[in-house]
């Protein structure tokens, strides 16, 4: 029995590991953005933490429902099918996808004005969106091809490239941000620029060495799209639940103060940072019990969705540990601002404690990907970050003067609703597999 488990582990383990060095580099990419906008300065980065929250909100609902295409197509290989022919039409998907990404953010532009923002933060987040617009086009093919080369568990060089654009994104920020040479400085509007620029080229250097590995044939299937759908937009809409729930404490507090609103950015950062691990062995874990499931291996698949669990939660404890034991440090590599460090350190001990609970979410929620059930992620988030975690955050942290730690106390409340609702649930749908 203990055997199997190993066995179990080394197969997420090799799966995932590449995936943990390219969700680590892509969250690096936006650990470099906070850190240069925070040497630019703090009204820079509470520029860019209120446009990146907002932006999030729109941007999460087509990364979601593209983020299951490795799930869908490993039940495809499982039943036995040629997975190769959905290259084109997750291609089309995403090139869907971004155009009416685009259209929203464009539309939501003169809204900015009207939130209540202080002028000079609001013109900024306004132009910071112009630019975004336009790049959600290369992020969403990213998306779909790294999904569809996961679904045949090529996970090598589409991280490698991810870790390469840290050091391509840096460096643009910097030349952007700062000026170099005949380049003026641009200050928040360069790391917009500098975004625009890695994501495509990160989402054309994939297409083509997805066109290189694999002999992609050209093939319609309306079924597929269905799939994308049913499964997608329930998983979609649980991710931007989340990522509202957490973005709109930006926006909230950012009209209390600015500080506030680069505060939480950076605790999120912080928090996205070691959240990449286990959402790396989430992602490996859905394409085991997704091609487990197609091919009803019952009893295996169970055994790889205890082993992501296990190996979620070992991973998140010993974060917990270095976050208790270095919180300023750790946000002094953000900001100099000494302020905005007093306001951030009591709050991590909380995210310490938050993290447990995240990282058997995220686990949980890969595991119902790979199954194709992704109703009850997107109903658990929904009592959990609106109906629960939100009102109390408000309760906290304006009736009792708590501020942005009494938000956190509400997001801390949701994350042990979230699990709990989840493994209910997850343990009723094993039991009828037995």
């Amino acid at each position: 029995m203990l055997k199997d488990y190993k066995i179990c582990a080394k197969n997420i383990l090799e799966l995932a590991f590449p995936i943990i060095m390219g969700n680590l580099g892509f969250i690096m990419i936006g650990v470099g953005d906070v850190i240069v906008a925070g040497r630019h300065s703090t009204d820079t980065l509470a520029a860019i933490s209120l446009a990146t929250a907002m932006l999030n909100c729109i941007l999460m609902l087509g990364i979601g429902i593209l983020s299951t295409i490795s799930a869908i197509l490993s039940n495809y290989r499982g039943e036995g099918k040629d997975i190769r022919k959905y290259f084109f039409p997750s291609v089309k998907f995403s090139i869907f996808l971004g155009l009416l990404s685009s259209i929203i953010i464009l539309i939501f532009i003169p809204i900015i004005d009207k939130i209540g923002f202080a002028p000079n933060l609001a013109k900024i987040v306004k132009d910071y969106f112009f630019i975004t617009a336009f790049a959600t086009f290369g992020g969403y093919l990213h998306c779909a091809v790294k999904e569809y080369l996961q679904a045949f568990e090529i996970v090598i060089f589409p991280n490698i490239l991810t870790i390469f654009c840290v050091f391509l994104n840096l460096f643009l920020n910097i030349i952007f941000v700062f000026g170099w040479g005949f380049i003026p400085q641009m200050g928040a509007i360069g790391l917009a620029i500098a975004s625009l620029v890695v994501r495509y080229f990160m989402g054309f250097g994939l297409l083509v060495y997805c066109l290189m590995k694999i002999k992609v044939q050209y093939f319609k299937d309306f079924n597929y799209f269905k799939d994308l759908i049913k499964v997608g937009l329930p998983s979609s809409l649980a991710i931007m639940i989340e990522f509202v729930g957490f973005n709109i404490i930006s926006v909230v507090m950012g009209r209390v103060a600015g500080i506030y609103a680069a505060a939480h950015n950076i605790l999120c950062t912080m928090s996205s940072v070691s959240f990449m691990v286990p959402l790396a062995i989430s992602n490996a874990v859905s394409v085991k019990v997704g091609f487990t499931n197609g091919s009803k291996e019952f009893v295996l698949l169970k055994k790889y969705a205890h082993t992501g669990i296990g190996m979620s939660l070992i991973f998140m404890s010993f974060s917990a540990i270095i976050f208790g034991l270095f919180p300023e440090f750790l946000v002094s590599l953000f900001t100099r601002d000494y302020e905005l460090v007093k306001v951030c350190v009591p709050i991590v001990y909380t995210l310490c404690f938050f993290q447990l609970f995240d990282g058997l979410q995220v686990s949980l929620s890969g595991i119902f990907r790979g199954l194709k059930r992704t109703k009850i992620v997107m109903i658990s988030n929904l009592i959990a970050y609106w109906i629960i975690s939100f009102p109390l955050g408000c309760v906290l942290a304006f009736k009792l003067n708590l501020n942005l730690i009494g938000f956190w106390y509400g997001l801390f409340a949701s994350s042990i609703i979230v699990c709990s609702i989840m493994s209910l649930y997850l343990k009723r749908i094993f039991k009828k597999m037995d």
